[in-house]
This record gives C-alpha cells, structure tokens and sequence, in this order.
C-alpha cells in the first residue's frame, strides 16, 4: 500500500496538468501548415508545406495566396518549412530541389510584399542529400545574426561530421555572409564556416528569449530522447555518440544520456513527445508565465511549460493535451500576449475564458 501512494504522487508530480482557465478555438482552415511569423498586429504569414504561403488577418479572417520563386521540392518531411518576418524581409526555410532527387535544408530571403516574394537563397545546407527525413528547420534572429537549425537528415553519424552541415546550428549574418568570430575562426578550423554547433539529429525548435536573450532549441530523439536546450557556440550536443535515454527504432540502445565532453540539455523526455516549435512566453494575457518555456509536440499533441530559472530544478506542466492535434507551430501575438497554434490542418487561437 505504501508503495502504491508514493507512485501515486509521483505520477501527480510528473504529470502536473494545469488547471484549465483558457479556451482554444479554431481560426482558419489549412493545409499541413508548418511554419508562421506575425508580420504586424493584424496580419500572420504562413507557410504550408506542399508548397503554398499564406497571409492571414486575423481581424476580417481572409486569407491571400501569396506567390513565390522557390525551387522546393515536397518530399517525405521536406516542403516549405519554417517562416520568419523581421525588419521588412521574409526569410524562409525549406528542403531545396537539389536534382538527381537530392534535397537540402536551405534558407531563402526576399523583400516582403503581399503578392509575390522574390526569394534570393542565403544559405544551403551541404551536401545534399537523397532522403525525405530530417530536414529540421527554425529559424531565429538575434543582433543581425540568423541561426537556423538544420537536420541530420536520417543519417546518424554525419551530425558528428563538422564539414558537412546536416546535424547541426547554423548561424549566418542576416545578407548570407560568414560572422567573423563563429567557430572556425575561433579554434574549431576544420567547420564549415556556418556551423555554430555540432551534434544535432531533427532540431524542429528555435527560438529567441527575450528575457536572457539566449537562442534556445528543441530536438526530436529516436525512440525517446526528446530534449530542451540552449545552443551553445563551438559544443556539441552528442548524437549519434549520444542517445539522451532513447533507442533506435529497433529496440537497440543507442549510447549514454549524457557524458562529459558534450552539451547537457535542460531537459529531456523519455519516451519521445515529439518536440516541436517552441517560444519563451512573454505577454500580457499569460502574465504569470513570462519567462517560461512552452514547448509543443506532434505525437503527444500537448503544450507543455517548462520553468528552469533554477537548472538544478527544471519544474514541467502539461497544459493541455489531445485538444487540436498534432502541434507545429506556435505564435505569441505581439501586443495581447494571446497564442496562435499551427496544428492539423488549422490556426488556432488560444485566450484566457
């Protein structure tokens, strides 16, 4: 009996899902939308990824088509990607047709306008690549740097490989040109001179705080091993050295949670959530979680806060789950502090009843 109890609160603690004091409603349908950016109050851009952008307002709930350059090609996991609008320009990422049915995680710029984006590419992930898996891909903007997250594309080890892209974090001044002081410039001569850090397997999470001003990530493990973390210049985060206390799809182990010598996440799931799009809350209409993380999944179809102001005692709520299915992306808007889901085929608004 005893025994029985002390499991007992050990799965109220664990699961800890917060008591329901919001509404979600559905905004507009989609299609398999994958990435979104507010481009002001009234307005968010969207992407879809078989290959369509969309521009939402979110006050009369029309929604435009968008026209566009870009040479993708839809693919397993691959197809228009993430979407991100900073400062009058659209940058967007997106698995390329590369020929010969090789793709790759790359990234694209274009002066923002409402009926056609002529896109210019900033980066490509190298070499490229004949699989329809891992592609990543956030995108984030920090000081006219852009960091981009970029899959290791089902290949395992080649995260371990710093002179080709795939498995790692990207960072790039915002024109496409090389930051003087990332890592190859600083002791680490044998990266490709984008490369930020090394060791990543399907980083589908990226994000700016706006409290610490930290870039933060999520990353999708095999079968467990999900984490959250900070990227960290010039480190590595392990895989497929590492399994962070997942398996291979097979059943066989992969190798340590964790060892010396590689980055330590702030936190891991096991078994696997499927991490997705992440943001550090900050707003008025969910004041009492500014400054925590909220993470979304796609298998678990949950959003979940994390508060790991103190390392040492990282505290999880589930705040809601098996409410809007498979979660993509999410957005806070930037003056009520409301969010905005990607997940099925809809937007979603969530607010306080």
């Amino acid at each position: 009996m005893k025994i029985f109890f002390i499991f007992l609160i050990l799965l109220i603690n664990f699961t800890n899902v917060s008591k329901a004091d919001f509404q979600i409603k559905k905004i507009i349908d989609l299609n398999d939308p994958w990435g979104s950016s507010f481009v002001n109050e009234d307005n968010l851009i969207v992407t879809e990824k078989s290959g369509k952008i969309k521009l939402i307002n979110l006050n009369s709930k029309t929604v435009n088509i968008i026209q566009h350059n870009l040479n993708f090609l839809e693919h397993g996991q691959g197809g228009l990607l993430d979407i991100l609008y900073d400062n009058e320009f659209i940058y967007l990422s997106y698995s390329e047709n590369r020929g010969n049915s090789k793709t790759s995680t790359s990234i694209a710029k274009a002066k923002y306008k409402k009926k056609n984006l002529i896109f210019k590419n900033i980066f490509q992930a190298n070499p490229p690549i004949e699989s329809g898996y891992h592609f990543g891909s956030r995108l984030a903007i920090k000081d006219n740097f852009l960091y981009a997250s970029a899959g290791e594309r089902g290949l395992g080890m080649i995260a371990q490989d710093p002179t080709k892209h795939p498995g790692s974090i990207i960072r790039i001044n915002i024109d496409g040109s090389i930051p003087k002081d990332n890592p190859k410039f600083e002791g680490k001569s044998d990266w490709l001179p984008e490369i930020y850090q090394i060791g990543i397997r399907n980083p589908q999470g990226l994000t700016l705080s706006p409290f610490d001003g930290k870039i933060y990530m999520s990353n999708h493990g095999a079968k467990g091993g999900d984490w959250f973390g900070e990227a960290k210049k010039g480190e590595n985060y392990g895989w497929k050295i590492l399994g962070w206390g997942g398996r291979n799809y097979s059943g066989l182990p992969i190798g340590p949670k964790w060892k010396p010598g590689f980055t330590k996440a702030i936190h891991y799931w096991v078994p696997s959530i499927a991490t997705s799009a992440i943001t550090i809350y900050k707003g008025k209409e969910f004041n009492e979680w500014n400054g925590h993380a909220l993470i979304t999944s796609l298998k678990d179809q949950s959003l979940r806060k994390l508060i790991f102001n103190d390392l040492s005692n990282v505290k999880e709520d589930i705040i809601f789950k098996n409410k809007i299915g498979r979660i993509r992306d999410i957005q806070i808007h930037p003056k009520s502090g409301k969010i905005y889901f990607l997940a099925g085929d809809n937007l979603w608004l969530m607010e306080k009843d």
